[in-house]
């Protein structure tokens, strides 16, 4: 056999999501791109701000000797101070670029912090729903991703994470805009998540850390700022990136920051300075450093993603859908007609509307829709939206 067992079961149950991506594809292809409507993949079609191109260009057009060089595995000073800076201006919290290490991404950087933390063997907690790979992720480090169930709103269950923190309990991962429900974890659950996991590690004397993928932090809809976890709890890591602020998925660019408060927080940078170099990152795209480093004030349009779900929520009200209006990020996630959201995805794709079933997400019932995309497709999916639940409100 030319590849391990371990990589040919994760092939074979692979990723749902980039299946029905795919699936799109091949069907735009038989039917025309103009009669399929895919609200699969969060892979924003908004172009990146103006800033974006601006800095850009001025790199391109006036290039420093040596940019496109190795720099320290961490970053570029210029570019972590500058991140520190807008962290500092956005949480109240005196953070330095010295806890901040630049990544290939979010996704990138939520490696580094298992790689950093996790023994063979040891957990991390997270809530559905959730993004799926996060067990990937821990897997790629020995380690094993509890998922908990979720309570009302998609809200933690602070029970089952009360009785699920053990010995062998290294991180809570949070992930708040959520994907898929874009729900926002309120400053209050954020509290009371703080104070279980307090209690727990005085418990069992041992240091548990909440790593919190903010990825969405900056596509929250209410005028406040965004709660955050760093207010609650000091032994947090945060890992981020610049796809969804700045719709740039395909730089892979992104950070992991520790709490300057963190329990041997130096320890911990180092852990993920060292993983970036190991895990054969190296360090993070130095063009992109280079760019998002003057673009820390810098956001796509949050009024045109508002325009979008208010759009597609109060139509699927309107269709009869049950859903919970997101808060943040750029899904929403309507309960199935039916228990079996595996049946209904396929009963949706007859209509030539690709959605994703809950259950990939740990929430069976329900299907994830993205809107981060253009009007024509999330006004082209609402007449095999209607035509579905419609088969099943006549029964």
């Amino acid at each position: 056999m030319a590849i391990s067992e371990k990589v040919k079961r994760g092939m074979m149950s692979g990723s749902l999501i980039r299946k029905m991506f795919e699936e799109g594809i091949a069907l735009k292809k038989i039917h025309g791109s103009d009669k399929v409507f895919d609200l699969t993949i969060g892979n924003p079609v908004m172009d990146p701000p103006e800033a974006f191109d601006t800095a850009l260009k001025n790199l391109v057009e006036n290039p420093r000797p040596g940019m496109h060089r190795y720099m320290e595995n961490a970053g570029y000073t210029n570019t972590r101070s500058a991140i520190a800076a807008q962290l500092a201006l956005d949480t109240g919290i005196k953070f330095s670029q010295n806890e901040v290490v630049m990544t290939c991404g979010a996704a990138g950087a939520i490696n580094l912090a298992f790689k950093a933390l996790l023994n063979p063997g040891e957990e991390v907690i997270s809530f559905a729903p959730f993004f799926f790979e996060y067990e990937v992720y821990a897997d790629n480090h020995g380690g094993i991703c509890r998922v908990l169930p979720f309570g009302e709103n998609f809200t933690p269950d602070f029970n089952a994470l009360e009785s699920s923190i053990n010995s062998n309990t290294k991180a809570v991962v949070i992930n708040s805009p959520n994907n898929p429900s874009g729900v926002v974890y309120s400053d209050k659950v954020l509290k009371q998540i703080s104070e279980i996991v307090t209690r727990k590690s005085s418990q069992l004397n041992t240091r548990i850390y909440i790593i919190s993928d903010d990825v969405y932090s900056k596509l929250y809809y209410s005028d406040a700022r965004c709660p955050r976890i760093l207010h609650h709890y000091p032994h947090t890591i945060i890992v981020t990136s610049y796809s969804k602020e700045l719709s740039l998925p395909g730089e892979r660019i992104g950070y992991a920051a520790v709490h300057p408060e963190c329990e041997q927080a130096q320890e911990v940078i180092s852990g993920l300075i060292y993983a970036n170099r190991v895990l054969g990152f190296v360090n993070a795209p130095a063009l992109m450093q280079n760019v998002v480093c003057n673009l820390q004030h810098a956001s796509v349009s949050i009024s045109k993603y508002r325009k979008k779900r208010d759009f597609f929520y109060e139509n699927l009200i309107d269709l009869g859908y049950s859903v919970i209006k997101p808060e943040g990020a750029f899904y929403v996630f309507p309960k199935t007609p039916i228990d079996d959201d595996m049946a209904f995805v396929e009963e949706l794709k007859q209509l030539m509307v690709l959605a994703v079933p809950g259950s990939v997400f740990r929430a069976p019932g329900h299907i994830r829709l993205s809107y981060c995309l253009d009007d024509r497709t999330i006004e082209g999916s609402l007449d095999g939206l209607r035509k579905a639940i419609e088969k099943y409100q006549r029964r």
